[in-house]
């Protein structure tokens, strides 16, 4: 054990340290002042203790008016918001790990001053009858060492003090004064001085004042509108209407403007209307009203608004819808306003000379047609400027004018390449088919393309072939019939064909004549037609 002493203790040379002693404190220390309604936060601090164990106390073993929080090495005594009830001596008790005990005290005193003094003059100022002046100064304590002063200016009116007030908790003390006023007290100003003075302790303010100017009460009178920046501003500006009165105490100054139909819309209770970006719909005949409510008497002033400028679209609409089935009845419509009023013209912009500009702001469309579709565009003009904006008109109808191309136009040979091709118009735009008649008169479908090639040309190709155009809104079908090999240009022109055969033979054969009539391509009511008959004469 020796050893080990010594060991330890060679230790201790070689590695000094140094042990702090237990100590506490509170912040803030010793004494503090704390207003009513207001947050203190008490805190006990530690060092040189691991395990500190905290404990709070009033003197008076009194509740303690607040949250205690305790940590590692503090602990803190909240009290929000501060009250009545917080006028102690608060005392943090320290026990260090079981065996050490510490404590200390630190005094909390109390105020309330929150709030300047608050005037009251009743009933209206006359000349030559008395008046009550009434000084309040609400939530004071402690109220016995309260001081009022009342002045006229600089005269003093009234002094008193509530040394002899016994209140312990907040109040609210008033001080009454009768005044008999003159006419030179008009303008003068009655003031409230509220003073607490509380020796050693140190708080702000300590004085607190009001004042209220001693008024006559008239008006209103000359009540007088001011635009800015006039009368007739230009769309988009800004207009600022102000209504200036004479009145005391001031009036209450309502606005409002006069409607089409002769009601009145109120606006606002400002003694300025302003309007950030004025409409041709700000136009108008304005009104403030003014009202003073001690006198009970009013007086209103009118100013009329004319907003100018460029038009503006207010409408562009076709009714019953922007997309319509052919035959519908059909309205386009084109409002605008501006002031002068606009010019409005509405029109079909269109390339087609037989569809002439219309200078209406309506277009009527009895039972319309595809060729009524597309865009229009309505112009409003004035000596401001001009406005324009479009519409489309969407007619939906069923496929037309379905006609069938065949390629190539000169004569057909077999083993050669055919195509067939199909077009149709029609909204939406229609699906295209094509069937081949087979030899029992039913309908084969061969082809959802609207373009058909036949490829190899052979005998089993030939025959009727029928093009289908399909929407929505109906059908319509074409056809064309292949009857032998030739394709000639002219339509229902018939010209000969001689095809001459001869034999090399001990016996002459007589040579044999064979007249082909055939047809050339033809385009009758949308079906084209290749070779008619084939006849043969010897």
């Amino acid at each position: 054990r020796k050893v080990k002493v010594e060991k330890a203790a060679k230790l201790m040379c070689v590695f000094p340290f140094v042990v702090k002693a237990f100590e506490m404190e509170i912040i803030p220390a010793e004494r503090i002042v704390a207003q009513i309604g207001g947050t203190l936060i008490l805190t006990c601090n530690t060092t040189g203790c691991a395990s500190p164990s905290f404990s709070w106390r009033t003197q008076m073993d009194s509740p303690l008016g607040g949250k205690v929080s305790n940590h590692r090495t503090h602990s803190t005594l909240t009290m929000n918001p501060v009250s009545i009830v917080n006028s102690h001596s608060y005392l943090c008790t320290v026990i260090c790990d079981d065996r050490e005990k510490k404590e200390k005290s630190v005094k909390v005193e109390l105020y309330s001053f929150p709030s300047d003094p608050i005037i009251e003059i009743s009933p209206s100022l006359v000349a030559g009858e008395p008046a009550t002046v009434i000084c309040k100064i609400p939530d004071v304590y402690p109220s016995d060492h309260l001081e009022v002063v009342l002045k006229k200016d600089e005269h003093v009116l009234h002094k008193k003090e509530f040394s002899e007030d016994d209140s312990t908790n907040t109040v609210t003390k008033v001080v009454t004064y009768t005044l008999h006023p003159v006419a030179e007290d008009i303008g003068k100003e009655i003031t409230c001085v509220a003073r607490l003075p509380i020796a050693n302790m140190d708080f702000e303010p300590k004085e607190r004042t009001s004042s209220q100017k001693l008024n006559a009460n008239f008006g209103p009178q000359n009540t007088v509108i001011t635009a800015s920046p006039g009368n007739s501003p230009m769309e988009g500006d800004s207009l600022n209407l102000t209504c200036v009165t004479q009145s005391n105490p001031p009036a209450q100054i309502v606005w409002s403007k006069y409607l089409a139909e002769g009601s009145i819309q109120h606006l606002i209770r400002n003694n300025v209307l302003s309007i950030p970006h004025v409409h041709f719909n700000d136009s108008g005949l304005y009104m403030c009203e003014v009202i003073n409510l001690v006198t009970n008497k009013k007086e209103n002033a009118t100013v009329d608004i004319i907003v100018q400028g460029a038009p503006v679209i207010t409408k562009l609409s076709i009714e019953p819808s922007t997309a319509v089935q052919e035959g519908e009845n059909v309205s386009i419509q084109c409002s605008a306003e501006s002031n002068p009023p606009p010019k409005i013209i509405l029109r079909r912009k269109s390339d087609n000379a037989d569809m002439r500009p219309y200078s209406a702001r309506s277009i009527l469309l009895p039972s319309v047609t595809f060729q009524n579709g597309g865009d229009y565009e309505c112009v409003a003009e004035n000596k401001f400027g001009n406005s324009k904006s479009e519409i489309t008109l969407n007619v939906k109808y069923g496929p037309k004018n379905t006609m069938i191309t065949v390629i190539p136009t000169a004569a057909l040979k077999e083993g050669e390449t055919v195509t067939m091709k199909c077009t149709s118009s029609g909204n939406p735009a229609p699906v295209i088919s094509w069937k081949k008649k087979k030899a029992t008169g039913a309908s084969e479908k061969i082809s959802k393309n609207a373009t058909l090639t036949i490829q190899n040309l052979k005998s089993q190709d030939l025959g009727l072939y029928e093009c289908e155009a399909y929407n929505q809104f109906g059908k319509e079908e074409k056809a064309v019939k292949l009857y032998v090999q030739g394709l000639l240009d002219e339509p229902d022109q018939m010209i000969p064909l001689i095809i001459a055969f001869s034999s090399v033979a001990a016996v002459a054969v007589p040579a044999v004549a064979i007249l082909i009539y055939v047809s050339r391509q033809a385009r009758i009511n949308g079906s084209y037609s290749l070779v008619k008959a084939l006849r043969l004469k010897v």
